[in-house]
């Protein structure tokens, strides 16, 4: 109605020419108003596909053509182990792992991968050889040189010219060797100024206020001795949450540690030891002391007890863990004979 109007007015005022200059201009007018409501048409499309997008669930459609997440619950479930080098590898093929097991699938490899990376166990490794901090030793001002006299004698400034040179040459040395001219001290770290302390610290502050209802240990070498240390000075707690213990080549001694005949009890049916020996892999060998089961770690290595016994660790791990449940589903009536790990299941 509006561009009617105006061509009227323009045809009237301005005489025959003008319907030409008014076309034209209702045109302009007509081209710029469609691009406008076209240009609103759009924006009213994107925001009503935003708003769709928004109501969809991309994890839910996602879903619907994915397969059950039901994963195994340990490695050889997967098919998967650790070589010899340390490297995850498939039991058949050799390969090391696949993340796309399912082309176009992201979210179920992602979730395969996490299940792979959990065998169920929160870990908290211990540091009980670190007890000390080495600082740079504070120079005593009471040995400071006395300021220079004149009157000294002649023979006691030559001894001082001596020691004079002595500081040169050993400045001189300390430029080209900083670190060897530091002198230091150790300062013990507060309550954690022995392997012992620190084990009993960590069970205090971090392990005995975690939610974990079944703990296990590795105690390697002096880390058993520390072990045994804390079940003398914490029984009745470490009883109740650890379910076994491997030690491997452990020093500990249950008799000069003085432990009492509980604690020697429940290290005979819950603790077993990987001792360096040349016999194969898990073959019992004859107890120095009737304390705790001994069996071949595979090498003669004392350092690399823990690495080549992994493997049996975590199935005496996982048998252990196996009897405690199967003793609270039986019955609540126990007896010594039920938490006895059996060792021939290794």
């Amino acid at each position: 109605m509006c561009l009617l109007l105006c061509e009227v007015l323009l045809y009237f005022c301005s005489g025959v020419s003008m319907p030409i200059r008014a076309s034209s201009f209702i045109f302009c007018l007509f081209w710029i108003t469609m691009a406008q409501l076209l240009a609103q048409e759009e924006k009213e499309k994107t925001t009503a596909l935003k708003d769709l997008l928004s109501r969809i669930d991309l994890d839910e459609l996602m879903k619907k053509d994915e397969p059950p997440l039901n994963f195994p619950e340990t490695l050889d479930g997967f098919e998967y182990a650790f070589n010899e080098h340390g490297q995850l590898r498939h039991i058949n093929t050799g390969e090391p792992f696949v993340f796309n097991y399912k082309e176009d699938l992201h979210r179920w490899n992602q979730k395969r991968y996490e299940a792979l990376g959990e065998e169920g166990y929160g870990v908290i490794v211990l540091n009980p050889n670190e007890n000390s901090l080495e600082v740079e030793k504070v120079p005593d001002p009471a040995k400071k040189p006395s300021p220079d006299a004149s009157d000294e004698p002649a023979e006691k400034r030559e001894r001082k010219e001596e020691r004079e040179s002595k500081k040169k040459k050993d400045f001189y040395e300390k430029y080209r060797n900083p670190q060897k001219e530091r002198e230091t001290e150790h300062i013990p770290i507060r309550e954690n100024s022995s392997p012992e302390e620190h084990t009993l610290y960590v069970w205090d502050h971090f392990i005995s206020k975690s939610l974990a209802k079944n703990i296990f240990i590795v105690a390697h070498s002096y880390g058993g001795l520390s072990y045994v240390n804390l079940m003398i000075q914490r029984e009745a707690e470490v009883k109740n949450r650890v379910r076994a213990v491997a030690m491997t080549d452990s020093v500990h001694n249950v008799w000069h540690q003085e432990a009492n005949k509980s604690i020697q009890d429940w290290l005979r049916e819950h603790c077993c030891n990987w001792v360096s020996s040349p016999e194969p892999l898990d073959t019992l060998v004859d107890p120095m002391l009737n304390d705790c089961p001994r069996v071949s770690a595979g090498t003669e290595k004392h350092e690399l007890t823990s690495w080549k016994s992994f493997q049996s660790i975590f199935k005496f791990f996982s048998n252990a863990l196996k009897d405690q449940e199967d003793d609270s589903s039986s019955s609540p009536v126990t007896t010594r004979s039920s938490h006895r790990i059996k060792h021939d299941d290794l």
